[in-house]
Order: structure tokens, then C-alpha cells, then sequence
């Protein structure tokens, strides 16, 4: 009973967290749009600590993509990129070196949310505002800023996350 008390609570602290990082990101204009830099996507290392991240994630993903007025592709493949990253870094963290922990969100993310940008979106991309048609190109572009932003959001800010959460494991990912 008291390990899925701490399951439940971790995943709940984490959705929370994912929510309000993601509010905050929203505010400044950065959790949107062709290069979206989401504070909350830092906490994609998580899974690295515990599995409760994994359901954390793709919650807290969830939820802000309906508060901040995703149309329904986003939120539900936005999520799963979420969900796909979180698993990912979950089955690579004792066989990877721990800098790796950020390579599964920002690839789910890259091949992913380019596509929902595009075609849920309509958003044209670089070559179209260049005034260039070639078919596939803004998926293509998309994928370049979008791993742009993951890059700075999971890349960057999750692996200094990382390497602080790591110093304090055994009191914030205790085993019940």
C-alpha cells in the first residue's frame, strides 16, 4: 500500500509540475508554435529517477494541452510524444550513459509534433514563408525547430535538471 501511495503522489507532483512549468512557458509565449520551449519538458528526465514519471508526464501533458486550448490532435499526439519520450527514457536509463535520458522526449517529439504543427495546425513552415513549394519541406523545417526547442527545453535544461536532482535521489525518489 505505501509504495503505490508514493506511485501515486510522485505522478501527481509531477503532473502538477509539468502544468505549471508549461502555464509559465505559455505566459512568455514560448509553449507553442514552430519552436516551443517548454520549461515543462525538463522534467522529461524524470522517468530516469522513477517510473511514477512516466504517467506524471503524459498527465501533466494532457491537462496543458486543454488549458492552454490545444485543438484535439495536439493534445492527444502532443501527449503521446509526451508519453512515448517518458517510456523511452524509462527503458534506457540503466543501459545509457545518463546525458542520454533527454535523447527519447526530444526524438518522440521531433517526429511527432512536426506533423500536428502541419497538418492540424496549418502551419507552413519556413519554406512556405519564404515562398518556396516543395512537398514536405515544412514538415521537414518543422522537425528542425521543434528539435530546436526540445533540444533547449529536455537537452539542455533536463540535463542540468538531471545532474541536480541527482545529488538529492534518495529523498525526493525514495523506494517505499
Amino acid at each position: 500500500m505505501k509504495k503505490e501511495v508514493l506511485f501515486i503522489t510522485q505522478a501527481g507532483a509531477i503532473a502538477a509540475l509539468y502544468v505549471v512549468l508549461t502555464f509559465i512557458a505559455n505566459s512568455l509565449g514560448l509553449a507553442s508554435g514552430d519552436v516551443q520551449i517548454r520549461f515543462s519538458e525538463a522534467l522529461t528526465i524524470l522517468p530516469f529517477f522513477t517510473p511514477a514519471a512516466i504517467p506524471g508526464l503524459f498527465i501533466g501533458c494532457f491537462l496543458s494541452n486543454i488549458l492552454c486550448q490545444c485543438i484535439i490532435w495536439d493534445i492527444i499526439f502532443g501527449s503521446l510524444a509526451t508519453l512515448l519520450g517518458a517510456l523511452g527514457t524509462y527503458l534506457i536509463r540503466k543501459k545509457a550513459p545518463e546525458w542520454c535520458a533527454c535523447i527519447p522526449p526530444i526524438l518522440a517529439n521531433m517526429l511527432i509534433i512536426p506533423f500536428v504543427l502541419v497538418y492540424a495546425y496549418g502551419v507552413p513552415g519556413l519554406a512556405s514563408v519564404l515562398g518556396v513549394e516543395i512537398k514536405g519541406i515544412p514538415v521537414l523545417i518543422c522537425m528542425l525547430t521543434v528539435g530546436i526547442g526540445e533540444v533547449i527545453s529536455c537537452g539542455i535544461l533536463g540535463t542540468m535538471l538531471l545532474k541536480v536532482l541527482k545529488k538529492y535521489r534518495r529523498q525526493l525518489f525514495p523506494e517505499a
